[in-house]
């Protein structure tokens, strides 16, 4: 009866993830979970990446910002899938907007994305070139 009820809770893609798999279904599907955001599962660099203090070019596109706040703004390192549905801001683009990825999309390597969800409210305000103080919380 537990082994129903714990069944029950399982999100199916985890349950498709886990089910046995023949070798044809490898060859067609290599990465079954790709795109997927159901929580943590798999690796995540982006969770413990470098940060806009520790990458040169951006530290240097924010240079009025204090390093605390550089602190605050983690980079997805090259090659990290992105999560599908996200909000995402590449510094590197010479206009900064917002986008919103799709399950296939990867942080290549000449992009300098952050996710809007890893990023205090002002912060981001501040990524998206806000200057109005109520919105940043910058005190003039």
């Amino acid at each position: 009866m537990a082994d129903r009820k714990e069944r029950d809770h399982i999100k199916p893609q985890i349950a498709a993830a886990s089910a046995p798999r023949d070798q044809f279904d490898r060859d067609l599907n290599p990465n079954v979970m790709a795109g997927q955001n159901i929580g943590a599962a798999g690796v995540h660099p982006e969770r413990s990446s470098r940060t806009a203090k520790d990458i040169k070019d951006v530290h240097a596109h924010l240079r009025d910002w204090s390093d605390d706040d550089l602190d605050e703004v983690p980079i997805v390192p090259s090659g990290s899938r992105l999560e599908q549905n996200a909000t995402y801001i590449d510094l590197a683009a010479p206009q900064p907007r917002e986008f919103t990825a799709t399950g296939n999309m990867s942080a290549a390597p000449d992009q300098r994305l952050v996710e809007k969800s890893t990023v205090a409210y002002p912060l981001w305000n501040r990524l998206r070139g806000i200057t109005d103080p109520e919105r940043t919380e910058k005190r003039q």
